[in-house]
């Protein structure tokens, strides 16, 4: 009995320590309160960001309205500088600024204006002597053109250059092979001078009497050679107003320097490059500037050797001394007239193709009618070549 009393007894309960007593600032009332706080400040965050996103959008609706305007103010001033750009416009030429809004241009007519320029241009581009475009009740500078715009010289372009070669140029061997080593050599082989240690030369003259071939042998220069070629007439330069003269023979050489290599080549000189004298007339002190212009274009400080100058002059007696001084014109080429010898190569080039009954039918209507009525034999030569 009392082992079965003692086998239905309860175990015994270990003591258990009791919950620890905390003070009035507990750490679980100080957590929650920590995290309280943290969630008003991330709420607090929140809103400001929010009225912060609605003030951005309001900012960009108000930037986009700019932008609206903007763009419409734009057109409208694209437009107004079409309608003030819109042709005719006269053609004048910038002479220099006075400010950075306005400046002075030279009308074709001769007079000079005070005029406004036009907010769009491009202020580097205007330089003295370049071609501006004026509105035409205004007068003001509202274009730049390009330099080649007012100007009457132009390049040869390929198929513009003669098709004459050298060997349709019956005779005149001799000049033949001067203005090849003085124009062509140098710009095909300018290497070669510089190892000897010489200048090539700068310019070349051709003279003699009319009809000896001057003209046709500059064509042939052209036709050889790869360089661009310029071809001007000197009564070409005298213009109508005062200083056009000048200003073409600096588009002549800035035109052959901007293309170069580059050949110029100005027929009959000698009329603008006549001795000066004491003129008396405007006309004569024009010409005077002309020459003057021409001397410093071709002894300026540029050694430019990739631009040559060839003049040709059945007047060499007249031109002047400081055109003819080597660093200009080095090379003198003369073309006499020719003797029997040039006449009979000058004879076999222009009739080569003819049979030999038509040169003696030729022959005989030359004579014939030099002898007898000498008026009318080119007319009866030209009917026999085409009969035959």
């Amino acid at each position: 009995m009392a082992t079965a009393a003692t086998a239905s007894a309860p175990p015994a309960v270990l003591p258990v320590a009791p919950p620890p007593s905390y003070p009035a600032n507990s750490a679980p009332s100080a957590s929650a309160a920590a995290g309280a706080e943290e969630e008003d400040d991330l709420y607090g965050r929140l809103k400001s960001l929010q009225r912060h996103m609605e003030f951005v959008e309001i900012q960009e609706e108000y930037v986009k309205d700019e932008q609206k305007n903007l763009k419409r103010e734009l057109l409208r001033a694209q437009e107004e500088v079409k309608r003030i750009q819109s042709v005719p416009l006269v053609i004048g030429q910038f002479m220099e600024m006075v400010d950075g809004n306005n400046g002075i241009v030279g009308s074709t007519t001769g007079s000079n204006y005070y005029v406004r320029i036009l907010s769009t241009i491009n202020r580097e581009l205007l330089k003295p002597s370049a071609s501006v475009a004026l509105h035409r009740h205004s007068n003001a500078l509202v274009d730049v053109l390009p330099p080649e715009a007012d100007s009457s010289i132009s390049l040869l372009g390929s198929s513009e250059k003669p098709n004459v070669t050298y060997t349709d140029i019956g005779g005149c061997d001799i000049q033949k092979q001067e203005i090849r080593e003085a124009v062509e050599l140098p710009l095909t082989h300018h290497e070669l001078y510089k190892q000897i240690g010489i200048d090539p030369p700068r310019g070349v003259l051709l003279y003699g009497p009319p009809g000896t071939g001057k003209t046709m042998l500059a064509k042939a220069v052209a036709h050889h050679t790869t360089a661009s070629f310029i071809r001007v007439v000197g009564s070409e330069f005298v213009q109508k107003y005062l200083g056009e003269g000048p200003r073409m023979v600096r588009d002549v050489f800035r035109l052959a320097k901007e293309n170069a290599p580059a050949i110029i080549f100005i027929d009959e000189v000698d009329a603008i490059a006549t001795a000066r004298f004491d003129a008396q007339t405007g006309a004569d002190r024009e010409v005077q500037r002309i020459l003057m212009e021409l001397l410093n274009q071709m002894d300026g400080f540029d050694q430019t050797v990739n631009v040559k100058v060839i003049m040709a002059t059945n007047r060499a007696d007249t031109l002047d001394p400081a055109l003819l001084r080597p660093g200009r014109l080095d090379r003198k080429i003369e073309f006499p007239l020719p003797d029997r010898r040039q006449k009979r190569l000058v004879f076999q080039v222009s009739f080569g193709f003819c049979k030999v009954c038509v040169l003696y039918r030729i022959l005989l209507t030359v004579v014939y009618w030099t002898l007898y009525c000498s008026k009318y034999w080119q007319y009866l030569l030209l009917y026999n070549m085409q009969k035959f």
